[in-house]
């Protein structure tokens, strides 16, 4: 089974920096100016989230990796898909905190354990963004395990959370990236979460899937204040 641990990282790290340097001294980037080609090294582990209520977010887009830790396709599944029942009221409020603040979220994960469900440990960071109507309804992010895989689903059941407000025009260093034209392939369908067409390597379509019972731990530290 795979492990991430190194690959994995590094995309973290550089799906980071590509939203960064999007930035351009304002508060957040536009969801419209996410290339696939800007973070290719990272499409494996990176997701687009889109808010579709209080304190819920599902994912429009996503990588390979995700669909192998639950062993189906994940675009169109609420977040917390991911997460055991105990530890979703936390994922919750963190989420809504990214997108009402706007903040940025680093989680670091751990995973149920069991039978054929080896110790498995994770990091996530969630990145907010602009609808194309200018609200804070998108989020750009990146998880990826350290651990063999194991037998899906793989749900994590505790979280350490750390959150960063963003200052509106905070400078960011000069330039940025030179944005090519959106790649087709990275397009989201104009309505719906599940309708027909590919997005680009690495993210595919959704099913959801019921999540199993399991005891949490949490977590939460705030920064950036």
């Amino acid at each position: 089974m795979k492990d991430a641990t190194g690959t994995g990282l590094a995309a973290v790290a550089a799906v980071r920096a590509y939203w960064e340097a999007l930035r351009q001294g304002r508060q957040v980037p536009m969801r419209a100016e996410i290339d696939p080609r800007g973070i290719e090294c990272a499409l494996e582990y990176a997701f687009i989230l889109e808010r579709i209520a209080p304190q819920v977010a599902r994912f429009r887009l996503a990588g390979m990796h995700l669909n192998d830790l639950m062993g189906m396709e994940v675009r169109g599944m609420p977040l917390s898909a991911f997460f055991a029942p105990a530890a979703r009221p936390a994922v919750a409020e963190t989420v809504e905190r990214v997108f009402a603040g706007p903040e940025i979220a680093e989680m670091t994960l751990g995973a149920e354990s069991g039978f054929g469900k080896p110790v498995l440990k994770a990091t996530m960071l969630i990145l907010p963004l602009r609808s194309d109507l200018g609200d804070i309804s998108r989020a750009l992010g990146c998880l990826v395990t350290q651990g063999p895989l194991g037998r899906a689903p793989r749900r994590f059941d505790h979280a350490a959370m750390r959150l960063t407000a963003l200052d509106a025009g905070r400078p960011t260093g000069a330039g940025g990236p030179v944005l090519p034209a959106p790649a087709r392939g990275f397009a989201e369908p104009g309505a719906g979460f599940a309708g027909a067409g590919s997005d680009s390597a690495g993210f595919a379509g959704s099913t959801p899937a019921a999540p199993p019972r399991s005891r949490a731990h949490l977590r939460l530290v705030r920064s950036g204040d």
